[in-house]
């Protein structure tokens, strides 16, 4: 993504050419005339000086009056009329006019990386072209903020508008592209009935929309207020930062004070040279005392960290979430809705001297009357036309399934206490699963056709999704599930879970999970459900499916995967790792590169053009560091 500079920057990249090519022709100037007097070098230095220092000095004095000294303006200030005071005019200039290639710099990239997030987060709606009925009776189309839309209200959503509000296609077909929300580049085909989420564009067809909910508690709503709070939970080291330079920047100052005056007092109080060179020692000590570096490249990285997880479909809420996620060992699943799909299938069909199709034909049409998801995934395995005019009367045996009378002959379908109320010869599986029996009977006597077994189907990037966590260094995969033992051990097999728990409540799970936690496992929780609440925010860091997860578990969550794609957890820990990497290599480069100028310094080893690069090139150095957590992809460190 290009980045455009803004009016200011174009304004100060200006002012810093000026300013470079007058001190550059000026020193010329004093090195081929040096019998000039020092006026005139002084009145020529002042006017590069005032053209690239004057807001520098204006903030300085304007924090003075307001009390607060000991800021980066307040050293830089300090240090450039020192060095004038001192004779040193061309120094003079360039600490100030590098201080101010530093903050161009510094704002340019704090710019690309707003930008990168912004334009992720330019989902905001503007509009919805809302339905309403006049007094005759007639509909009419009208445009209103997202905002005035109620529930169940009509809205049209036609080819290049976003959506504003979730809701459920009513009529109309097109091709929606989430990737600003799921970071999918392969835009979806939707039809009547499906559900569509608020910030994705419409790219083709006119459809109609039936929203699910209010603007506030819309998905894009939710996303901007997530992204927009993000920096208000700083990580420990944006904390340690904080309090550091608070310290840090009085005792430098009052070390450089000493620096200045103490030395002249025991080697010549009345000898001006020494004053002069110990002065000049102390203002080298202030430039590259400044903790300019660390204060902008720590949160710096924490913020492109998150802006770089934001374009993979990854919502991290804060810094300190993230700081969380780098220490992770442990992750714990639920089951149903994040390793699996939330949705029933036929998995295996075991007929009994009739073919697959005859028995799975049965049992579809047995089950074509009822809603339960169970007789849904039979009749969506029957991809062949249903004829119902076979089917006569159906009664549902409660707990236990229906009896039908299919082409004039009964047949049962249901579970094993069925078949043993029936009197059929049935058998158990060795497969796990919900199985179906299938039973006739014809002219008293009772016949045992098979079974089908269905099974909630597993994600197909689940398996993958676990070695990668393996990859990446966590120790323990753990799935929690309220299902039986025998589905969940099959699951947990398939995956090559580490451990398992089955038949658990909400509240066994948060127990589970604290116990976890008390043997010193740095835990993340990935859930879904309305249930999963609790245990998100239990654990160390809550992950929730944002595309199909509960508005609850989106709230507790502490990080959003927008699409529901479990391969997205271990690129998420990447992220969280190479982020904390970027931080803790930014804070001992800028603190080493500082003790050791400061030191040669104090020495009068390092003039100002060596503290210039000890402030400003530590500077330029970490912010390009921190911008490489917008180069983070799953697979590239």
């Amino acid at each position: 993504m290009k980045y455009k500079m803004t009016r200011k920057q174009k304004k100060m990249l200006r002012r810093i050419i000026i300013a470079a090519c007058l001190l550059v022709a000026f020193t010329i100037i004093k090195v081929v005339f040096s019998q000039i007097p020092w006026p005139v070098f002084l009145a020529l230095f002042l006017i590069p000086y005032v053209i690239i220092g004057y807001d520098v000095i204006r903030t300085a004095v304007i924090n003075i009056i307001h009390g607060q000294l000991l800021d980066e303006k307040f050293l830089m200030a300090i240090a450039s009329i020192g060095a004038i005071a001192t004779g040193e005019f061309p120094e003079a200039v360039a600490v100030i006019l590098f201080f101010q290639v530093g903050e161009l710099f510094e704002s340019i990239a704090v710019g690309r990386t707003r930008k990168s997030v912004a334009a992720l987060m330019d989902i905001r709606p503007d509009y919805a072209n809302l339905i309403i009925t006049d007094a005759d009776g007639l509909e009419k189309e009208e445009t209103v903020s997202p905002e005035e839309v109620n529930v169940g209200s009509i809205i049209v959503i036609k080819p290049g508008e976003k959506i504003p509000l979730d809701g459920i296609i009513t009529e109309g077909t097109t091709t929606v592209n989430t990737s600003a929300l799921t970071g999918e580049s392969l835009p979806q085909d939707m039809a009547p009935g499906d559900k569509v989420i608020s910030g994705t564009l419409n790219l083709t067809g006119v459809c109609r929309v039936r929203t699910s909910g209010i603007y506030s508690e819309s998905t894009v709503a939710r996303i901007l207020e997530l992204v927009e709070n993000s920096s208000e939970n700083k990580a420990q080291a944006e904390n340690f930062i904080t309090r550091f330079a608070h310290w840090y920047t009085p005792v430098v100052v009052i070390a450089a004070l000493l620096l200045a005056v103490v030395p002249p007092l025991f080697l010549g109080i009345a000898n001006g040279e020494v004053w002069s060179t110990w002065v000049g020692r102390a203002l080298v000590f202030l430039v590259v005392s400044c903790p300019c570096a660390l204060v902008v490249s720590v949160p710096l990285s924490f913020f492109s960290g998150i802006g770089g997880a934001s374009r993979e479909g990854i919502l991290i809420k804060g810094a300190n979430y993230l700081e969380a996620l780098s220490k992770a060992d442990t992750v714990v699943f639920d089951k149903t809705g994040t390793l699996t799909k939330g949705a029933f299938a036929v998995d295996d069909i075991h007929p009994n001297e009739i073919s697959r199709a005859e028995l799975l034909d049965i049992a579809a049409l047995a089950e074509s009357y009822s809603s339960h998801p169970i007789a849904v995934s039979v009749i969506q395995a029957h991809h062949d036309h249903l004829d119902k005019n076979r089917v006569g009367d159906v009664r549902e045996i409660a707990g236990k399934g229906v009896c039908a009378m299919i082409d004039g002959d009964s047949y049962y379908v249901g579970n094993g206490s069925l078949m043993d109320e029936i009197g059929a010869a049935w058998h158990e599986c060795h497969l796990t699963g919900t199985i179906i029996h299938v039973a006739r009977i014809s002219s008293g006597s009772c016949e045992y056709l098979g079974h089908i077994i269905v099974n909630d189907e597993i994600k197909a990037e689940s398996e993958e999704a676990i070695e990668e966590l393996h990859k990446v260094g966590i120790d323990k995969t753990v799935m929690l599930t309220g299902d039986k033992e025998d589905i969940a051990g099959n699951v947990a097999k398939k995956l090559k879970l580490t451990e398992y728990y089955a038949k658990l409540l909400p509240e066994d799970k948060v127990e589970r999970v604290k116990e976890l936690m008390a043997k010193g496992a740095r835990t993340v929780f990935v859930g879904d459900g309305i249930n999963d609440a609790p245990v998100l925010a239990t654990a160390d860091v809550g992950i929730a499916m944002g595309a199909m997860g509960s508005d609850a578990a989106i709230e507790s969550a502490d990080i959003v995967l927008m699409d529901d794609d479990p391969l997205k957890i271990a690129k998420a820990v990447r992220i969280a790792r190479k982020t904390m990497t970027i931080v803790k290599e930014n804070i001992v480069f800028s603190l080493a590169v500082k003790a050791v100028i400061l030191i040669l310094g104090a020495l009068g080893i390092a003039n100002m053009w060596l503290a210039v690069f000890g402030d400003v090139g530590v500077l330029v150095l970490a912010i390009l560091n921190s911008l490489r957590c917008f180069r983070i992809i799953s697979g590239k460190k």
